[in-house]
């Protein structure tokens, strides 16, 4: 059985499609489902941010098919792990669980670097394309020990 990992941000046009992109570079596709969501409804069926596209390509990864969606409660039952990439992001997803099994499910995505200290991954969304480059980085970083964890 595949395990299923969600990557949550915001408008899922910036963090979580280069979550979802990086960890999938890094896992066998054939073991490992990856997929983002957004806890806000702005930007469904619309693909990432040109910047986060950008900051990919120059590493390598086309995230430009990936197309934006809500996160809702039957995630919980869909996937395994669920990351978020700020405490916003992490109460949001936290008001749909309906039990704590589901709660345990979702965790601070920067927790893979700095466990237990509840760092937000910065939204890149107002800055320039040097906020994506570092996010990007962080991104990278945490992808790695998830990989090491599946």
């Amino acid at each position: 059985m595949k395990t299923k990992v969600l990557m949550v941000c915001l408008g899922n046009i910036c963090r979580s499609p280069l979550a979802e992109g990086i960890l999938k570079s890094k896992v066998d596709a054939s073991k490992v489902f990856v997929d983002s969501a957004g806890t806000g409804h702005w930007h469904v069926g619309n693909p990432p941010d040109p910047r986060s596209i950008g900051v990919a390509k120059k590493n390598g990864l086309n995230i430009s098919n990936q197309k934006g969606r809500q996160f809702n409660s039957q995630d919980f039952s869909m996937f395994d792990y669920i990351f978020v990439m700020d405490n916003s992001n992490y109460d949001n997803v936290v008001k749909l669980a309906q039990s704590e099994k589901d709660k345990t499910k979702v965790q601070l995505i920067l927790d893979e670097l700095f466990p237990g200290e509840n760092v937000d991954v910065p939204d890149p969304y107002y800055g320039g394309n040097q906020g994506f480059d570092q996010v990007y980085q962080m991104l990278d970083k945490a992808c790695e020990k998830i990989v090491n964890r599946l």
